[in-house]
């Protein structure tokens, strides 16, 4: 953390695991506001660039609810800009063509009409309601989650973070009984597919998905974060203690966790694994394992 992280994520692991205060994760994460109301700045790290993202939107939000600040005028600002930048049927795009000229990944295109995409809207829908937030955008957004959720798996292939997107809005989405219902058909899709490694010891013998970095496997704990998250309920316990000892094991000499997904630029590496890091830490601590 202190040798390759960014003072944001410094101040996010002082907060979760050295007694550090909200005040100063808030104001490292003030940097990367824009006068939009939206985040940019690389805050996610494989998008570059000053200008306003979703995805960086999405990641504030984020940070916002770590710290117990996903409110107030904070979220009504973010909710202004989500309804400015959302496609025709009010949902959040992957990438804004605002992003054009600046260097981003390659696997995702800047296009000048982007469609929605449930991986960016689905998390920051969750979240919101989850939160108790009530805003406009909100109605036409959580629509689209809906109805893309429902064509997940109706006979053709999803793939991890798609479904991870959609666990991320089940988890907070205010219909609970609706919730349920569609995350447990999705848990079966999961498994269908053989979308998690279930067995890290025969990872070898597990396809990985188009256009992902050789090795870029998904585990339960991807899909299932905390022991809360509806997704805990589509594996054993087994099955979920192999995946939280193999996570355990992936920590490596330094103390970081690897990032799995492919890295295009130098630093993008660099800025992700902190992220891992305390994604992982976080992980390990909300099933009760010895950090």
């Amino acid at each position: 953390m202190w040798l390759t992280a960014r003072v944001l994520e410094q101040r996010r692991f002082a907060f979760h695991f050295l007694d550090g205060g909200p005040d100063a994760v808030e104001a490292a994460l003030t940097a990367y506001l824009g006068a939009d109301g939206g985040y940019g700045y690389a805050l996610e790290p494989d998008l570059r660039g000053p200008v306003s993202q979703p995805l960086h939107t999405a990641h504030a939000l984020h940070v916002l609810d770590e710290i117990g600040r996903c409110g107030d005028r904070r979220v009504e600002r973010v909710c202004r800009y989500l309804t400015a930048v959302s496609t025709p049927d009010g949902a959040l795009p992957a990438l804004h063509p605002s992003l054009r000229g600046y260097p981003a990944a390659p696997w995702i295109p800047v296009v000048d009409d982007p469609p929605s995409d449930l991986l960016a809207t689905g998390p920051v829908v969750g979240l919101l309601h989850r939160n108790e937030v009530w805003h406009a955008w909100l109605f036409r957004a959580t629509d689209f989650c809906w109805a893309a959720v429902d064509t997940l798996g109706g006979g053709a292939r999803t793939h991890p973070y798609e479904v991870e997107a959609a666990v991320a809005f089940l988890d907070g989405a205010p219909d609970r009984p609706r919730a349920e219902a569609a995350a447990e058909r999705l848990g079966r899709v999961v498994r269908e597919q053989r979308l998690a490694v279930l067995d890290p010891s025969r990872m070898a013998d597990h396809p990985v998905p188009d256009g992902y970095a050789p090795g870029e496997h998904h585990f339960p704990y991807d899909f299932a974060r905390t022991p809360g998250s509806l997704a805990r309920r589509w594996f054993t316990d087994t099955e979920l203690d192999r995946s939280l000892d193999f996570l355990t094991a992936a920590q490596e000499e330094d103390g970081g966790w690897p990032v799995r997904w492919r890295q295009w630029a130098p630093g993008t590496g660099l800025e992700g694994r902190p992220m891992v890091t305390i994604s992982s830490l976080l992980t390990l601590r909300a099933y009760g394992r010895a950090l």
